[in-house]
């Protein structure tokens, strides 16, 4: 499969894991950052497959016809429909409340380049399917990927960042200019 491969390449690269999903952790939204470049998926999925992690990641149903299915399917794609009447976060909230076990993967900032803010899907996703947030990250100046403590959101919006923005500030971007640790806020 294509995942050992990249799983080849993260360890020929010299990366290291730091930091684990805990066991007890059955359901989470893990935030993907920072987010500059198209390597971060091939090394988040070596890393999703180093640690024997069933990760899920939501794509528009449109994305998942042959042969892109095959792709998407076999890395943790899950097509979403979204119809007029649910928005895509209602979606993965209903996804969250009929599974016994998902860890969903978000980027938070929706983009590969610099932001002003981070979308604030994953923190709503997070509080109406009453599950932690999980930093995910890549740190390429130190070669290490891997998780953070999971985070429980108390809902005061600037507390929950701060405590995001203080786990990211000492993580580096494989293109440090477009990460922006400032724009770790939400609406």
């Amino acid at each position: 499969m294509i995942t050992k491969l990249f799983v080849w390449w993260f360890k020929m690269k010299g990366w290291k894991i730091s930091g684990i999903v805990p066991h007890d952790i059955q359901k989470a939204v893990v935030i993907a950052a920072p987010h500059t470049s198209n390597w971060d998926f091939i090394y988040a999925l070596a890393v999703f497959k180093i640690l024997g992690l069933n990760i899920k990641y939501l794509a528009k149903k449109e994305l998942f016809k042959f042969p892109l299915s095959i792709l998407l399917k076999n890395t943790g794609g899950i097509p979403v429909e979204r119809a007029k009447s649910q928005s895509l976060t209602d979606a993965i909230i209903h996804k969250f409340n009929h599974s016994e076990k998902l860890l969903v993967i978000i980027p938070a900032e929706g983009t590969r380049k610099m932001v002003e803010k981070w979308k604030s899907g994953f923190y709503y996703v997070a509080k109406g399917a009453n599950v932690p947030v999980l930093p995910g990250f890549l740190d390429y100046k130190n070669k290490k990927a891997g998780f953070g403590n999971p985070i429980y959101l108390s809902g005061d919006k600037i507390a929950d960042m701060k405590n995001l923005k203080e786990f990211y500030k000492t993580k580096s971007a494989k293109y440090p200019d477009l990460f922006n640790i400032e724009s770790i806020k939400v609406d």
